[in-house]
């Protein structure tokens, strides 16, 4: 299994985070997303992923891309330790949070964006970061009221293990903590943050922790 990620990046994170929950070992080929104008759009690696992006993961020979199919793709195959619940009204649930980040949040803020606003629209570095922190802003309230529910006993989204839903948070509180954002106003979601970080597969795989890592910290 080869896993073709970038350190800082969320949606690659999220596979990784499954990878090692499940026990599962992939070589991790690092694709700068910067360097030389990003390594992604390398004709090489588009031959693998068309859209230049990561996470791409291969097993026997078959590629899979966006990072969503792939968690379902890994659920399906080796299903234990399950990320998903067995009730098909948790698995909506679980889905739906997944997918609020995503696709409602992660979208708005992904590095191809705020670099078209910044270098075509000609948008300054402090418009570019009050976009991030607005559009993050606006889909943690959202996540915030969804986890916060009656009956909520925690300590990951759902219950007492780690879901989608889990594996899709972190990164992205993650990356508002980078653009400072503030999240005193999530105490629900900062606390479930805190249990997915204890485990090893979250806090293994952060992005401190990857090969591809600056060993200084970056802004």
């Amino acid at each position: 299994m080869q896993l073709y990620s970038y350190f800082r990046s969320s949606a690659a994170w999220r596979v990784r985070i499954a990878l090692a929950y499940k026990g599962l070992r992939a070589e991790l080929h690092p694709v700068h997303l910067l360097r030389e104008g990003g390594e992604q759009y390398a004709p090489a690696y588009r031959m693998l992923n068309p859209l230049g992006v990561v996470p791409t993961l291969i097993e026997d020979s078959r590629v899979f891309t966006q990072s969503l199919a792939i968690l379902e793709y890994l659920e399906d195959r080796y299903p234990e330790p399950a990320l998903l619940p067995r009730d098909p009204v948790e698995r909506a649930w679980v889905r739906a949070l997944a997918l609020t980040i995503a696709c409602d949040i992660h979208p708005l803020n992904n590095l191809r964006v705020l670099r078209y606003l910044e270098m075509t629209l000609g948008v300054g570095s402090a418009e570019r970061e009050a976009w991030y922190r607005h559009w993050v802003t606006q889909g943690l309230k959202a996540l915030e009221i969804e986890t916060a529910r009656p009956g909520w006993r925690g300590p990951f989204a759902l219950d007492s293990a780690p879901t989608f839903a889990d594996v899709c948070l972190i990164p992205q509180l993650y990356n508002a903590r980078r653009f400072g954002v503030d999240l005193q106003s999530f105490p629900t979601l900062v606390a479930i943050e805190q249990a997915c970080l204890a485990l090893p597969a979250f806090a293994a795989t952060a992005p401190e922790h990857q090969p591809d890592a600056p060993r200084e910290p970056t802004p």
